[in-house]
């Protein structure tokens, strides 16, 4: 196989693995990374250059950061350097047409779900909230439509009771980077054809901070699933009713124990944890956060907060 000139398009941490093998193989040659512009961010709004970037700065790689994947200036340089390939992974925008177009062996997308489940822009989250026990990446070649494409090849690995959504984005981030290395050389050697995407498909909706507001009435598993789902952000919070000011409480460690009782009431506090009764079984809160304050373990946090039996979250 001749040299491949390629275009890397990612924006998010999760892009960064494929990048670096892509750089580190000798039958590639890099012509670019585009990635999202700098954003404000922190308490200071300061300018923060995205991961592949800083990444793509380290390597000597230039970099283009066009405010929209439409932009008309952007697809003019893209066109002139005739790229025979364009890999995106994370990169944050539909890609229009004009570009799809461009690349001799079209446009090649890094998706971690195993399509057609979970479309959409947080598969990771949505897979641990609802519970699956398997997900995956898959490699597809791109069209027009959101994660819409037909299947290269797709590859499967377990969600442990464990994982958080930090956790599962390293391991398929690593899981991505290799499928995609050895699905580009079988594809541009004709080894591998796309198949058509099932229209059995279900969405990954991107993540609402509203989405982390724990819903005491809810089995105390699902509000484990979805606390794992939303760390970091936007975490899973709850508040005391009783207070003129609730003050919200972020949830970040937390088990299911066999206690019940009316939702959302605290069952006993005490240096092993918050037990709160759910609308089946009860969570046992082992760290947490109040707002404005530090990340604590519930024992530590209870020689400053007094939470008592009886008090309804």
């Amino acid at each position: 196989m001749n040299e491949l000139k390629l275009i890397f398009m990612g924006t998010a941490e999760l892009s960064c693995p494929c990048l670096e093998r892509l750089a580190a193989d000798p039958a590639f040659h890099l012509l670019a990374a585009v990635t999202q512009p700098d954003k404000p961010r922190g308490r200071d709004l300061k300018l923060l250059p995205p991961p592949v970037k800083v990444l793509a700065q380290r390597m000597s790689l230039p970099v283009l950061q066009p405010p929209k994947a439409r932009d008309e200036h952007f697809i003019s340089q893209l066109s002139a350097t005739r790229p025979d390939l364009i890999v995106v992974v994370a990169y944050g925008h539909i890609l229009p047409q004009a570009i799809l177009d461009l690349p001799r062996f079209g446009c090649l997308n890094v998706h971690t779900s195993l399509l057609p489940k979970y479309r959409g822009a947080a598969p990771i989250q949505w897979a641990i909230a609802n519970g699956d026990t398997e997900t995956g990446v898959t490699i597809m070649k791109m069209d027009a439509g959101m994660d819409t494409g037909p299947i290269l090849t797709q590859k499967t690995t377990p969600i442990l009771p464990q994982d958080d959504a930090p956790a599962l984005h390293q391991r398929l981030g690593e899981l991505g980077a290799g499928l995609l290395m050895e699905t580009i050389h079988k594809y541009v050697a004709g080894q591998i054809s796309p198949t058509p995407q099932s229209t059995d498909f279900t969405y990954a909706p991107k993540i609402k901070k509203e989405d982390g507001h724990i819903d005491w009435n809810r089995p105390a598993h699902v509000i484990l699933n979805r606390l794992r789902a939303f760390t970091p952000w936007p975490g899973a919070f709850t508040s005391l009713k009783a207070e003129l000011k609730p003050t919200s409480l972020k949830i970040w460690r937390a088990e299911v124990v066999e206690e019940s009782g009316q939702a959302g009431t605290i069952l006993s506090a005490n240096k092993n944890g918050i037990v709160v009764a759910c609308g089946a079984n009860a969570l046992r809160i082992l760290e947490l956060q109040r707002e404005g304050g530090r990340r604590m373990g519930a024992g530590d946090y209870l020689t400053g907060h007094s939470f008592v039996a009886g008090q309804v979250l």
